[in-house]
């Protein structure tokens, strides 16, 4: 089946988490992306555990299914040179180093403009390219805090909280990829590449300030830590979630566990003004799911078409039929590992649909493939790049 990108090429610098989600969404759309790795370390986490029997790690294969691996030594004036070769074939270069790092190599956007002038590139950094903080070191831990994730996540009075996952790391990637998009269509429009600069912190602020600016600047409140908003209540065997959003829901569920002398009262009218009565309403909600099962709540709030789930364990979640349904878990065939089991792609385009399936390369998988198709060495020249190190 066609991809939406079968005809762009990324060379990807890109490492650890950040970057490596960004080139892992153009992948999945069918772009050719060499991901270029040091000589022998490879990425940062291509052997951390938990790994697989082959002795890859689990999370670089999640990561980098799908791209192609070749080794560079970017430290060697060679290997520079080699890069820039490179990259005048290249639609698109990724990378996520510290702010001047590239600029040192000699490979800035600035330097690799020249050489090839339509390219689109990408940088994703703690903080960006510019600004007081530009050249602090960050990761996920640091994004979450400097970007309010953390101000706004916890229970109230409580200790501020990191999300179960590092979202520090994925909203940049997210971020990247869709700026890369961006860049794509105005070159074809335009025929002009472009530089991105995305920063960390700045994706996590652009998504926690979508409902905290207008508390803080409209409603004249500084957005607080909600712990579970009022949406999480004890089960006879169990927890479940009854998400609640309208009036006409929320007088709907009032029916439903009769309870109809709340409806009206404008201290309960709003999603909000409940989230300000948590503590007079989880026991009157909890009253009455408390005496049932989550499967019986999950079926009486579904049939009057209310809002609700379980809140399954990791490895109930892995196993849910709906995920299941829509391939969401799916499995790569690594040459080392044999057969490992990933996420599937959540990008269901109907033409051009995102593709999980490929595997993830082992170190410098690629290096005889791009090296001598791309820039047409000889399996003699190849062969001497690696003795001297520079591959």
């Amino acid at each position: 089946m066609a991809k939406a990108l079968n005809d762009v090429k990324v060379l990807d610098f890109t490492r650890v988490f950040a970057g490596p989600f960004c080139t892992l969404q153009l992948a999945d759309l069918g772009a050719e992306v060499i991901k270029v790795e040091i000589p022998v370390a490879g990425d940062a986490i291509r052997f951390d555990p938990p790994r697989t029997e082959g002795g890859e790690g689990g999370i670089f294969i999640n990561l980098n299914r799908g791209k192609k691996s070749i080794t560079l030594n970017l430290a060697s004036d060679r290997g520079r040179d080699i890069c820039k070769e490179l990259v005048k074939k290249m639609d698109v270069v990724v990378e996520n180093f510290s702010p001047g790092v590239m600029d040192r190599l000699g490979l800035s956007y600035e330097e690799l403009e020249k050489v090839n002038p339509g390219l689109i590139y990408a940088s994703v950094s703690g903080f960006g390219h510019t600004g007081p903080y530009s050249a602090r070191p960050s990761y996920d831990p640091i994004a979450q805090a400097m970007g309010g994730l953390m101000s706004v996540t916890g229970v109230e009075g409580g200790d501020p909280l990191l999300t179960g996952m590092p979202l520090g790391d994925y909203f940049p990637g997210l971020y990247a990829a869709i700026a890369v998009l961006a860049a794509l269509h105005y070159r074809s429009n335009k025929g002009e590449g472009q530089y991105i600069d995305i920063s960390m912190q700045d994706s996590v602020w652009a998504t926690t300030a979508i409902t905290g600016l207008p508390q803080y600047f409209l409603a004249g409140e500084v957005p607080r830590r909600h712990g579970n908003m009022g949406q999480v209540y004890r089960a006879k065997d169990g927890h479940v979630i009854i998400s609640v959003g309208n009036v006409g829901q929320w007088n709907n569920f009032l029916r439903v566990i009769e309870r109809e002398d709340l409806i009206g009262l404008d201290k309960y009218g709003s999603w909000s003004q409940r989230a300000q009565h948590v503590d007079e309403l989880q026991p009157i909600i909890e009253g009455w799911t408390g005496i049932r099962s989550v499967e019986e709540i999950v079926n009486i709030l579904s049939d009057a078409h209310l809002p609700c789930s379980s809140v399954p364990t990791f490895e109930k979640v892995v196993n849910d039929p709906q995920l299941l349904s829509r391939d969401m878990l799916t499995e790569v065939e690594q040459v080392v590992s044999g057969k490992v089991k990933v996420p599937g792609s959540p990008l269901k385009l109907s033409k051009t649909p995102g593709n999980a399936s490929p595997p993830a390369p082992f170190l410098g998988e690629h290096n005889y493939e791009v090296y001598s198709n791309l820039l047409g060495y000889s399996e003699e020249a190849i062969g001497k790049l690696a003795d001297e190190g520079i591959i």
